[in-house]
């Protein structure tokens, strides 16, 4: 009885409440929908140090010269459907994706996990973040 008269009171707080739970079921189902993992800069260093994942930069050709990820393999996202069997030797690795900012790696590993490569994380925020958190970068010569 309380319950009821506390929501049709305060209907308002009750749809936010509502809407929250909403999303916040959202976003750990995501995941699973996407089929590929999203991590933060720092946990993909510690993805690097403890495993050989494979690092693909799908930036364009410039951005990734001016700055890229230790050991990155350089394949623009607009590609990856066609240059997948580059990277068939990496299909039981790890793979890291990242870009700029995060929307074309979400392309790439949506790619990357329907022809059936294994574990695919993209890099939240993607290069971006990588330089926010004052995170090493090596440019082409």
């Amino acid at each position: 009885m309380q319950l009821s008269t506390f929501m049709i009171e305060n209907w308002m707080l009750f749809v936010a409440l509502l809407i929250i739970l909403i999303l916040l079921a959202m976003n750990s189902v995501r995941g699973k929908l996407l089929g590929f993992k999203e991590i933060k800069p720092a946990q993909a260093v510690q993805i690097m140090n403890h495993d050989e994942p494979l690092i693909l930069d799908t930036r364009t050709r410039e951005e990734f010269e001016q700055g890229h990820i230790s050991t990155a393999h350089h394949i623009p996202y607009n590609q990856i459907a066609e240059r997948c069997s580059e990277l068939e030797q990496f299909k039981p690795n790890d793979i890291i994706v990242y870009c700029r900012t995060g929307q074309r790696s979400a392309q790439a590993a949506s790619i990357l996990v329907k022809k059936g490569f294994g574990t695919v994380y993209k890099v939240n925020g993607g290069m971006l973040a990588w330089q926010k958190a004052d995170l090493p970068l090596e440019t082409t010569d």
